[in-house]
């Protein structure tokens, strides 16, 4: 397979904090990489690197000669005040450039260098380029191409960033956490497209399944290197554990070597210029092996969990709606001891509104709400919680407790807890400002837990964690001893964690389901496949001799296509062009000094003139009707 990128030597630090030193690794054409590591391991720095939004200490990085590279960012952005199908011609890349430099020929009715454009427009499929867009936002469920970018929601917005990706048919995409905000059903298509597709992937994500399913290797960022895994997430799981025990068996050997080396080293007298030298050197080599071992600090965490009585909370004939949209009717629910339910549905069906009415942030129209007296709850939103930016993160940890009392005697201090989520000692002591999005939503996770709640409402916790994190929270949610609440589109999060869920199907419509979201995603298909054979068996019973009078709806304008507007404004300036040189020549020919030789060439060059004039009018007349 021929080379699509190619990256050697690479070091990147940011002052003290060393991300990754002296990596290398390539992605040949077909091939499907995702990229994990820990939060502040430098994920998202690499790959801004690799799209050039970033320097680099060293190293050097060579993409193929004629690589067409689309690169989605975690946060995507563009102008507020852009309609949705501006942004997306907003970001430049070789296509809407193109098509920039189209217009401006045309505007400045300049003839020359159009040729050349017009056969690149032709090369790059650019005339429906337009019609694309409008396809792929239809696809990705985005209707209303005139909304203006600063009203859309968050998925909203990634999935216009999305569409301005995909549109470009680029051979290699770098994609940074992109199910991250899009619902259940968007993130099924993005994963369907991307497996049916050729082309070359990057890819940063937290969601396993859409890791397992569409990448077929993984390089892992661990300890300023990177090892790679020629196969899935599955695989990566089998063959990462086997390195890790190993790299621990190493690490225990190198330890006990090492203590018995450091008694030799101590009895020996500081001046024997005779001690053995390569056993001095081979000392030195195992201190630092062992300071290799595992640093992923994944270790069980059990808390307490303060207790819980048996009236936990009830809603009773709860109604919501915001003016024609219906979030919640007529919602009746009581939360048993120990409930782990998750709540799903696509974007807008009100699954947020409806945490932050258990909440009391958002008031209801009608019903009741009930809220046991023993009931602590501990709140998770996706907003998140808003640091001082100059405290140190062993500061915000220790503003909440100083120590963290985990039940039957054990207590951990604030620096022991933040190590479980994996916040080594010397980032403890680093300030807030200098933490990656990630680690910050970690943070805001301890600051959660550490409270000890006995009713946990989580709303879209996996957004911006990375793995080792989410393993933590989801050991630690198995064995919570309280009430959890969880808003995810993380389908492998949901399956691990929650025993049955809402699914908020939009209008008011929730199915309370006994499962977990596999379960519900295989009840619903065969819900979707028994409605097609009804409506296909009722379509066959239709009665036979009966005639219907139909009425035939009054045909709509069709609107003109991006090539035929294009081609009609063309018309605009080629037309009075070659009228001007039709007069031109007609003059000529009126100054009886031509010679016979160029009175026939002039005569046939206004021939084909009046041809072209006259071709070029009557296409002008019938693409005027349509514009």
């Amino acid at each position: 397979m021929a080379s699509c990128l190619q990256v050697e030597g690479l070091t990147k630090s940011f002052g003290d904090l060393l991300l990754f030193k002296d990596i290398s690794f390539g992605i040949s054409e077909g091939q499907r990489i995702g990229l994990i590591a820990k939060n502040g391991s430098g994920k998202t720095t690499l790959l801004n690197i690799l799209s050039g939004k970033e320097s680099y200490d060293s190293g050097n990085i060579t993409f193929r000669r004629d690589l067409r590279v689309a690169y989605l960012e975690q946060d995507p952005n563009f102008p507020d005040h852009l309609t949705v199908l501006e942004a997306c011609f907003h970001h430049g890349n070789e296509i809407t450039e193109l098509i920039s430099r189209y217009e401006k020929l045309l505007i400045s009715e300049a003839l020359e260098g159009l040729d050349e454009v017009l056969h690149q427009m032709d090369s790059l499929k650019a005339w429906d380029y337009e019609q694309r867009v409008k396809q792929i936002l239809s696809q990705l469920k985005i209707t209303d191409l005139d909304q203006k970018v600063g009203t859309l929601s968050g998925g909203q917005l990634k999935r216009v960033a999305l569409a301005n990706v995909l549109i470009t048919e680029p051979d290699l995409i770098i994609l940074d956490e992109p199910t991250n905000h899009l619902d259940l059903d968007m993130t099924e298509w993005l994963e369907g497209h991307l497996s049916r597709s050729r082309l070359s992937l990057l890819m940063v994500t937290h969601d396993r399944y859409f890791l397992d399913r569409v990448c077929s290797e993984i390089i892992e960022i661990d300890q300023q290197q990177i090892f790679q895994y020629k196969g899935n997430y599955s695989y990566f799981l089998e063959k990462r554990e086997q390195r890790v025990s190993a790299q621990s068996a190493e690490s225990d050997r190198a330890n006990n070597l090492l203590r018995k080396e450091l008694e030799w080293m101590r009895r020996q007298p500081q001046a024997r210029a005779t001690k053995a030298k390569s056993r001095i050197d081979a000392f030195y080599d195992l201190e630092k092996k062992a300071k290799q071992g595992p640093q992923q600090g994944e270790v069980r965490l059990e808390m307490k969990g303060s207790y819980i009585g048996n009236k936990i909370f009830e809603m009773s004939h709860v109604n919501k709606r915001f003016g024609d949209l219906k979030i919640l009717e007529d919602f009746s629910y009581t939360f048993a001891r120990y409930d782990k339910m998750g709540i799903v549905g696509n974007n807008g069906t009100g699954k947020s509104t409806f945490i932050k009415m258990l909440m009391g942030e958002v008031s209801f129209d009608s019903g009741e709400i009930e809220v046991g007296e023993t009931v602590n709850f501990g709140y998770y939103s996706q907003d998140g919680l808003e640091f001082d930016q100059q405290m140190k993160v062993i500061d915000v940890v220790q503003d909440v407790a100083e120590v963290i009392d985990l039940g039957n005697g054990n207590r951990l201090t604030a620096s022991q807890f933040l190590q479980h989520f994996l916040f080594a000692p010397e980032k403890q002591h680093s300030f807030v400002y200098k933490l990656s999005g990630g680690e910050r939503r970690r943070l805001y996770l301890c600051t959660v837990l550490m409270r000890n709640p006995n009713f946990l409402v989580l709303d879209e916790p996996t957004n911006d964690l990375d793995i080792m994190t989410l393993n933590i929270l989801e050991e630690y949610l198995q064995g919570f001893k309280g009430c959890v609440i969880v808003v995810s589109h993380d389908r492998y999060f949901m399956d691990k964690v929650v025993g049955h869920l809402l699914a908020f199907r939009g209008n008011g419509d929730i199915k309370d389901f006994p499962g977990n979201y596999t379960l519900y995603r295989a009840w619903k298909d065969e819900q979707d496949r028994e409605q097609k054979r009804q409506e296909q068996a009722l379509s066959a019973k239709a009665p036979e001799h009966k005639t219907v009078q139909t009425v035939e709806k009054p045909v709509e304008k069709r609107k003109p296509s991006f090539k035929e507007k294009r081609e009609f404004e063309m018309l605009d300036v080629e037309i009075p062009a070659l009228e001007q040189r039709k007069s031109a020549l007609e003059a000529e020919l009126s100054t009886g000094r031509l010679s016979n030789d160029e009175l026939i060439s002039k005569s046939a060059e206004i021939s084909r003139l009046i041809k072209e004039i006259d071709e070029k009018t009557l296409r002008w007349m019938e693409l005027s009707e349509g514009m």
